[in-house]
């Protein structure tokens, strides 16, 4: 039973808290915020430990947990755990998203009822966190099938479709530290949810005031919940390996689940279509939400650094590639053996070049390629991606703003019955029409496919991969991020994203840039001067691409504050003419150091810009 709260105690912590703004200890957002967790009666639970903290002063660890309500972005909601708060990942804001995730279906469709699937990964209270999602659901009156353990995202979005669902919904922060979790909401297509739905789901959750709830094992009883489990994940192994492209299986190679769910999707479809020489690497197999094994404790197969300990055993066992998935196992990381026995860590671009190009080469060898077929690609992956499909006379649509969900949009809008390939940059890789969200399986499937094929005719990955710069040209990519935390870290975003769009650099490196493309704004500007010279059609999203004058290198950058992360990011693109095949390696080196110096002067003019806001 929760105490009656003492008005006066209540009234001396709403004091505090405008004494701790006036002292700039506390963020005006914060504090709005959590006036509203010590007065309104559906947060009394807290008051007992929030006035205890703003008594002790806490204003700093408050000001974390309340600066912002945890907003939905390219991923779903997704951040920090807490005890409470409206910018933590906790019961509330957990019970909050599946309530409005509830509320918003019901408005939409004017259903009463509806049914959902839900599922979690290996993280550090997802399965509490999805028990209560079902819960939440349940007394909202929709039917709930719940896995029966950890299972993949690209399986959520699958079920959502197997099982006819009106929504999904995931528990995971992806590829985030172990301190994070989040919650993925899905609609019927099986896709992360999209306008209007996403903003219709957070202004419920905004007017979320008591939240229903039931108990878990009396809804099962009750049939309301139902466990699904084994004979889901059999029709799902079965469509991935219906897309199989090859009979080539003689590849040794070494699988890591990073402490995730990997097992259930990636290794589990490997091992239906007879990958015999791949092995689970053991240290990182368990489930463990702090990813005890990992390098930092950092899950995420982009870091280089994730592929040490794995590196080490493929040294001794004589593997050639090395396959790393997230902790949902939505993506998929690898690294190579080269020629000289090291291995080679590739970006999410490499792997999303080669595997266009095996999947666009064996459809068109076995005659099922037509100009009517598509490939998709979002703004901020490499070029080349839309190069290869152009050589093979297929569609490509390479305008998409960051984040899978409009990938799927896109499926349903052109038709999945002439869907080939979708690539991001971020390790994300989609191919058939099962799903609606990026799957690490099918990405390891093919990935092992085209390894398998090379190793026969004696060559590799990276072989193949230069035999695509000779033909294309050479491209390059890479990234940099501006992590900036906290309220402070969002006025410093804000401050940059604003720099670039009104008074961005013109020359970097030696390099001239020629204009810009900003999709916040939807308009064209011309460089020197930032003239707007055209409109820019949709999409529309917070991102601005930069290019450089024409000739035989060219340069691109996109910038973009994070969906899920507090930090602004960049990314950047060099493309180089290779005159003749011979002369790939001296291309490549004056292509590395030139996109090298530019993202050199590009963070030193980011550290002048904040140093200029900062003194302002």
């Amino acid at each position: 039973m929760t105490t009656a709260p003492d008005p006066a105690a209540i009234q001396d912590a709403l004091n505090r808290v405008d004494q701790a703004v006036a002292a700039n200890r506390l963020s005006a957002s914060g504090a709005a915020n959590l006036k509203r967790w010590l007065t309104e009666p559906q947060y009394a639970r807290y008051l007992t430990p929030l006035l205890a903290d703003v008594a002790a002063g806490k204003f700093a660890e408050l000001d974390s947990m309340f600066w912002e309500v945890i907003p939905f972005g390219t991923g779903g909601r997704r951040g920090m755990m807490g005890p409470y708060g409206s910018a933590t990942i906790n019961e509330r804001t957990i019970a909050e998203s599946a309530h409005g995730l509830a509320t918003y279906l019901h408005k939409a469709t004017g259903k009463t009822g509806g049914t959902a699937v839900i599922a979690h990964d290996t993280r550090n209270r997802s399965a509490e966190f999805a028990r209560l999602t079902a819960t939440t659901l349940v007394a909202n009156g929709l039917k709930v099938y719940f896995f029966d353990s950890h299972r993949s995202t690209p399986e959520l979005s699958f079920a959502v479709r197997h099982l006819g669902c009106d929504v999904g919904a995931m528990i995971s922060a992806s590829h985030n530290p172990p301190s994070d979790n989040g919650f993925k909401a899905y609609w019927s297509s099986g896709a992360q949810v999209l306008p209007p739905h996403d903003k219709g789901i957070i202004e419920c959750v905004y007017e979320a005031r008591e939240i229903p709830t039931a108990d878990f094992d009396a809804a099962v009883t009750a049939g309301q919940i139902e466990i699904v489990g084994e004979a889901v994940d059999r029709v799902y192994i079965d469509a991935l390996a219906a897309l199989s492209l090859s009979e080539a299986r003689d590849f040794p190679a070494i699988f890591t689940p990073l402490h995730g769910v990997g097992e259930s999707n990636v290794y589990a479809v490997l091992q239906n279509v007879g990958f015999t020489g791949v092995q689970v690497f053991d240290p990182q197999r368990a489930p463990d939400g702090n990813f005890t094994n990992v390098p930092d404790q950092l899950p995420n197969p982009e870091r280089a650094e994730v592929f040490a300990p794995a590196i080490a055993a493929a040294r001794s066992t004589g593997a050639e590639l090395v396959l790393a998935s997230d902790p949902d196992a939505d993506r998929l990381g690898v690294s190579v053996r080269g020629a000289d026995g090291e291995f080679v860590h590739l970006t999410g671009n490499r792997i999303a070049a080669l595997l266009t190009d095996y999947v666009l080469r064996k459809r068109q060898a076995a005659g099922t390629l037509s100009d009517q077929h598509y490939i998709v690609e979002t703004l901020v992956t490499t070029p080349l991606v839309a190069a290869i499909g152009r050589s093979y006379g297929v569609r490509v649509i390479d305008d998409l703003l960051v984040g899978f969900k409009y990938i799927a949009q896109t499926m349903d809008r052109e038709g999945p019955e002439n869907f080939v390939f979708a690539a991001e940059e971020s390790l994300g890789y989609l191919a058939g029409s099962y799903a609606r969200d990026k799957d690490a399986a099918i990405a390891a499937l093919y990935l092992m496919e085209c390894a398998a094929e090379l190793r026969s005719r004696g060559k590799t990955l990276l072989d193949q991969l230069d035999d695509l710069y000779r033909t294309h040209g050479y491209f390059l990519e890479d990234q940099r991020s501006e992590v900036c935390h906290g309220p402070r870290g969002k006025e410093q975003i804000d401050q940059l994203m604003r720099a670039f769009r009104e008074s961005p650099p013109e020359e970097l490196a030696g390099i001239r840039l020629a204009n810009a493309r900003d999709y916040g704004r939807q308009e064209i500007r011309s460089l020197p001067g930032n003239a707007r010279t055209a409109d820019l059609p949709e999409p529309r999203g917070d991102l601005v691409i930069f290019e450089s004058e024409t000739g035989p290198q060219q340069i691109r950058l996109a910038v973009r504050p994070s969906g899920t992360e507090p930090k602004i990011k960049f990314y950047f693109f060099a493309q180089s003419r290779c005159p003749t095949p011979a002369e790939l390696a001296n291309t490549r080196a004056a292509t590395e150091s030139a996109l090298r110096s530019f993202m050199d002067a590009l963070s030193a003019w980011t550290r002048e810009v904040l140093a200029q806001a900062d003194s302002a």
